[in-house]
């Protein structure tokens, strides 16, 4: 068995991410290209589940896909001032092409709201044109000083959706609704459970009348901003003139949201549920469900253990289950076990001369137990039935991923009413879901971020959070309407 490479989770959280990535063989730094990432393979895959369940999301809720420039004009950029001042730092830029200077500079996009909105002016003439509901699967560029793979690179991948409207109510309908799908995608494919709230004026996004957002709890305590739904009001409709005829024959500016998730959504799968083994994967986002090791000593039973393990890995195909035979010679099964288990394959057969005789597999779940009762860790399953045993223990282990996420952040989630208590929370690099008043203004808000390092990471929908009830700011003593949640943040 090859010696650990894994850092322990308690001995150093960060080396333990960075590890935890290498020995799954996600993503590497570029390097040679500053604050960039190769997406591996394995990672890669990762990412094509998450986008073929959101697009069928995207899809069933009327959205269409298309493509736009990853060159934006400077010009477009200037148009709406919130905006470029909010991504002015960010912003790559292209001065020269072809070998020559431009006369106009380029961006590359750190997101299209501007381009979009220059084409959504030449599409929209009627009421009769909207809604317009646009989806983009694409790569865009932020230029980030200080880069973590998948959390925050200058370049990463990501859905960017664009929608215009007649009326705000309408736009308002959109932002909820997508902000639902991403609570859904989550909850169901990540297993990972999520809060829904608004995010404060200091932390909207530039150019948004509302910003809404998900937060999820990752195992050291802090939050990650996992998705977002933006209220553009008519600031882009305005800016770039995208008016339509309603039904009385006058001209309006349209309502329009936008919406995204990226790459960062496999870091958060890595900090909810991996371990100081490795890689765990949810069941319906692993790119292999079911990895099979056939085990035998001599050749002679070779050809039997392996027409079995044939057999068994097309029957579990045609249940609709992605499945890896590891046929590899010259290399033991303990080292086999060691290398999926890193990879976060969420089950294991091993199948044997013994196994044979016995018409059955060994199976072993990617962690310890599951389901309500537990079970040992390993496993025998006969062959007769054996798509459907395998199935019912994969759902099992992607409940049980949800539960313990879920379990864990209740656990971390603590009501709090003084000052003291509250730095005390966040104290020695610590950091929990922390719900506690705030009395509203910005000012309060900077003061205790840069005293604790504490963020407001939204302000709870109805539901979401303690109920909301009148209290006093932990910070000032001023009124405050309800708890806002408070975290360290990635």
């Amino acid at each position: 068995m090859a010696e650990a490479k894994i850092t322990p989770r308690s001995e150093d959280y960060a080396r333990w991410y960075q590890d935890v990535i290498a020995e799954g063989e996600l993503a590497e730094a570029a390097g040679v290209v500053k604050g960039c990432m190769v997406i591996r393979p394995h990672g890669f895959a990762i990412w094509e589940a998450i986008q073929a369940d959101l697009d069928a999301r995207f899809k069933a809720t009327g959205h269409k896909n298309a493509a736009f420039p990853l060159l934006i004009p400077m010009s477009f950029i200037n148009k709406e001032a919130e905006h470029v001042e909010g991504f002015a730092p960010e912003l790559a830029v292209v001065t020269h092409a072809g070998g020559k200077k431009l006369e106009e500079e380029y961006c590359i996009r750190p997101t299209s709201e501007t381009i979009i909105g220059h084409f959504f002016a030449k599409w929209i003439d009627s009421h009769r044109d909207l809604p317009l509901l646009i989806n983009q699967w694409a790569n865009v560029m932020r230029w980030e000083l200080r880069t973590r793979l998948f959390l925050r690179t200058s370049e990463f991948f990501w859905q960017e959706g664009h929608t215009a409207h007649a009326t705000h109510d309408e736009a308002n309908e959109e932002v909820m609704r997508m902000l639902d799908v991403y609570r859904d995608h989550c909850e169901e494919v990540l297993a990972i459970p999520v809060i829904q709230g608004i995010k404060t004026a200091n932390e909207r996004f530039a150019g948004a009348l509302e910003t809404f957002t998900i937060e999820a709890l990752m195992q050291d305590g802090k939050a990650l901003q996992s998705g977002t739904s933006h209220d553009l009001g008519q600031n882009f409709g305005k800016a770039f003139n995208v008016t339509f005829q309603n039904a009385e024959g006058e001209r309006e500016h349209v309502w329009q949201t936008s919406w995204g998730v990226s790459t960062r959504l496999i870091g958060a799968m890595i900090m909810v549920h991996s371990d100081d083994d490795g890689l765990v994967i949810p069941p319906r986002l692993a790119p292999i469900h079911v990895v099979i090791v056939p085990i035998y000593r001599k050749d002679d039973e070779k050809v039997a253990v392996l027409e079995a393990a044939v057999r068994i890995a097309d029957e579990l195909r045609s249940d609709g289950l992605t499945v890896e035979l590891d046929d590899r010679e010259g290399m033991k099964p303990g080292a086999k076990y060691y290398e999926w288990e890193r990879k976060g394959v969420p089950m294991r057969l091993e199948i044997g001369p013994r196994d044979l005789e016995g018409k059955c597999v060994m199976s072993k779940m990617r962690i310890a137990e599951v389901g309500e009762n537990g079970r040992a860790v390993k496993e025998k399953l006969d062959w007769e039935g054996l798509g459907a045993a395998v199935g019912q223990r994969l759902d099992a282990f992607q409940t049980e991923l949800y539960n313990r996420a879920l379990a864990r952040r209740q656990e971390s989630e603590i009501e709090i009413d003084s000052w003291d208590e509250f730095v005390e929370a966040f104290a020695d690099g610590k950091s929990r879901f922390v719900w506690a008043h705030w009395d509203g203004t910005q000012a309060t808000e900077l003061k205790i971020k840069d005293e604790t390092k504490a963020t407001i990471r939204c302000i709870p929908l109805e539901g979401q959070g303690p109920a909301a009830a009148p209290g006093t700011c932990i910070k000032t003593g001023a009124p405050s309407a309800q708890r806002v949640l408070f975290a360290k943040n990635y």
